[in-house]
């Protein structure tokens, strides 16, 4: 039975298959999403904003500007939960895929309930986010000079340059940030970014470990922030106000 919520929800399809984008459109559509669906996507940051897009189902490999490329310019300028559509042979591509700012992946030839589960799952975290920002609208953490905004998701420098963060880098620090000196394991980071169905040898916090260093300017063979508890998880070592 078509859900009566998902008509707000608006997904857009980029895939330059006619068969593959028409049986996702037709999937998603059954069950009352709004979709809309094009084969190149070479103004996409401009279409995701103006159609107010919740959701990007993205294939990696398209002419011109292949879906890795899509994924780094949109995710500068947006939070929009993106979901990769790859081939068997891309793990490299899915990797960088996540380290570029996808919250998910699913291969070809996908079976149609798990992409929607997945959908569903990035959708209502999304929704869940927004809700949580909306009650911590005035929550900030204060780490070394660095400053945390939870309702922009605006992470300041000690030298006043800004970055909005991804859904999931968000998360992920503030989970860190909330239980500082505390060491958190893999499946309760997995918990905190709840974007997804995972596996015990789901490398997404790790990823998302690796781009949070960067942006801290940790060393990672020498971390200062996010250090690495080995065979336990991660644990933020820098002083929280």
């Amino acid at each position: 039975m078509t859900s009566h919520t998902n008509h707000k929800y608006r997904i857009l399809i980029v895939e330059d298959d006619f068969a593959s984008r028409s049986l996702l459109s037709s999937y998603l559509e059954k069950e009352g999403y709004f979709v809309s669906e094009t084969e190149q996507a070479d103004n996409l940051c401009e279409r995701v904003q103006q159609e107010q897009i919740d959701l990007v189902l993205l294939d990696i490999n398209l002419p011109g500007k292949d879906g890795l490329t899509l994924t780094r310019e949109l995710r500068s300028v947006s939070s929009v939960g993106i979901i990769l559509v790859t081939s068997k042979g891309d793990e490299i591509d899915r990797i960088v895929g996540l380290e570029l700012g996808a919250d998910d992946y699913v291969t070809k030839p996908f079976n149609p309930r798990e992409l929607l589960v997945r959908a569903k799952n990035l959708l209502w975290r999304v929704k869940d986010s927004q809700q949580a920002r909306q009650q911590e609208s005035t929550q900030k953490w204060t780490f070394e000079g660095w400053v945390l905004d939870a309702n922009k998701r605006l992470l300041t420098s000690p030298t006043s340059i800004e970055e909005r963060l991804p859904e999931g880098e968000f998360k992920l620090l503030s989970a860190l940030l909330y239980a500082p000196g505390a060491i958190l394991s893999r499946d309760q980071l997995m918990d905190a970014i709840h974007d997804r169905e995972w596996t015990p040898n789901d490398r997404s916090v790790d990823v998302m470990v690796g781009r949070l260093r960067r942006k801290l300017g940790d060393n990672p063979s020498n971390p200062h922030f996010i250090l690495t508890a080995h065979g336990a998880g991660y644990v933020f070592a820098g002083e929280v106000r």
